[in-house]
């Protein structure tokens, strides 16, 4: 009995110090530099979570809803698009650091129909001229952008309700169309930003785990995280509390847009497939617990592990790209050199993005929903630039461990 009680206070000793308290500021940064905006209208409505090494700001400013003048919480889900990808690169990441995948495996050792592929050299009459690939593909190509792939395949560009995106495909059906059609470019020589590309790097995670990419991630990231409200189905009930899109214009009250070509409603039936490229859906309370895993090295604000230190340091915040390239890891935007100053994360249309540096511990998230100029960002920044320069006082803080498991 003794040696059980003293387990279960080791444990609870482990998860408490693995959580680190958070102060909240008093600062109104955000506030002050976005309130112009949404009292001219151009800005409906806006979340923006700065963090400092423990001490973090939080503003909700606007509507989710400008016409029934609902506010904007940190509990409404919104569309984060390319930001998937982050979460296929940490799938990726995981089963690298399992010894199940190396970022250097050719991608028909999973994929076998990517054994032979074909560049494009000219479509010229309709008439395209072909050559076989020299360079043989491998995972780390299709996650950083490098394989030549399209933004999307042709299994999404079908829509019975005339033009625009379907509700997407199956991934194995993605990759083997993919397979099938002329790529841009030799494998690794160039980059261009394609969905199409991510998606394969999912294909290669149900291969490898037997498992449906979207189950896999669900079981390894989302419920250790504690995302519950993170999925590719929101609930009709989350629905009812989106936040909304809209178009924007300097100058210009923002215009309600229905839906967007490339996720179109209903939004949760039988047409909606799971896309690593993009596709998850959010709250700013989740996005942030994934983004604060990844700047703390893999372990969540709970005290879960989900990835090794210096896994995180090797291949997510920073590039896997040739040096003559930009930079970009798995899925994420990162440096080509790490260093104190660097910044890694993700953005994604509609005007979401996540930044975090591992180094100094800090972390800006941005959620919005809207389409066209953004014309409060030089602002924004600016509010940014001030919460970091500020002299913060940490004493209050507990020292951050994380566990090692």
């Amino acid at each position: 009995m003794k040696k059980l009680f003293f387990l279960l206070l080791v444990a609870f000793c482990l998860t408490a110090s693995a959580q680190k308290k958070v102060i909240n500021s008093k600062t109104t940064f955000a506030k002050e530099a976005l309130q112009p905006y949404v009292d001219s209208g151009e800005l409906p409505g806006a979340i923006s979570i700065l963090y400092n090494n423990g001490v973090q700001e939080v503003c909700c400013i606007g509507y989710a809803d400008v016409a029934k003048k609902r506010p904007i919480k940190l509990d409404n889900v919104f569309m984060q698009c390319s930001q998937t990808k982050g979460f296929c690169g940490v799938t990726i990441a995981k089963l690298v650091e399992e010894g199940k995948l190396s970022l250097d495996d050719p991608v028909s050792k999973y994929l076998p129909e990517f054994k032979e592929l074909w560049v494009q050299d000219s479509d010229r009459d309709g008439i395209k001229t072909l050559h076989k690939a020299k360079n043989v593909l491998t995972v780390r190509m299709v996650l950083n952008h490098t394989g030549g792939f399209p933004f999307e395949c042709s299994a999404k560009r079908s829509d019975v309700r005339g033009g625009g995106w379907s509700g997407g495909a199956p991934l194995r059906q993605v990759a083997s169309i993919a397979a099938g059609s002329p790529i841009s470019f030799e494998p690794g020589t160039r980059d261009q930003y394609s969905n199409t590309g991510i998606d394969i790097g999912a294909a290669i995670v149900e291969v490898i785990t037997g498992m449906k990419w979207e189950d896999y991630l669900k079981k390894e990231v989302l419920d250790p995280l504690g995302m519950k409200s993170t999925w590719f189905w929101p609930t009709n009930k989350q629905l009812k509390n989106q936040i909304e899109m809209y178009d924007v214009k300097a100058g210009q009250p923002a215009v309600y847009r229905l839906e967007n070509g490339w996720e179109q409603r209903p939004y949760n039936d039988g047409h909606v497939f799971a896309s690593a490229g993009a596709g998850l859906w959010t709250t700013a309370n989740d996005q942030l617990k994934f983004y604060k895993m990844l700047m703390n090295l893999g372990v969540g604000d709970n005290g879960v592990r989900i990835l090794k230190e210096e896994t995180v340091k090797s291949i997510l915040a920073q590039t896997t790209r040739p040096d003559n390239l930009g930079g970009y890891s798995l899925g994420l935007n990162a440096p080509k050199k790490d260093g104190e100053n660097e910044w890694f994360g993700h953005g994604g249309a509609w005007g979401t993005n996540c930044m975090v540096n591992w180094h100094k511990k800090q972390l800006k998230l941005w959620v919005v929903q809207v389409n066209g100029s953004q014309p409060w960002d030089a602002a924004r920044n600016e509010a940014a630039n001030k919460f970091f320069e500020q002299t913060i006082d940490t004493s209050g803080i507990d020292a951050y461990t994380g566990r090692t498991n």
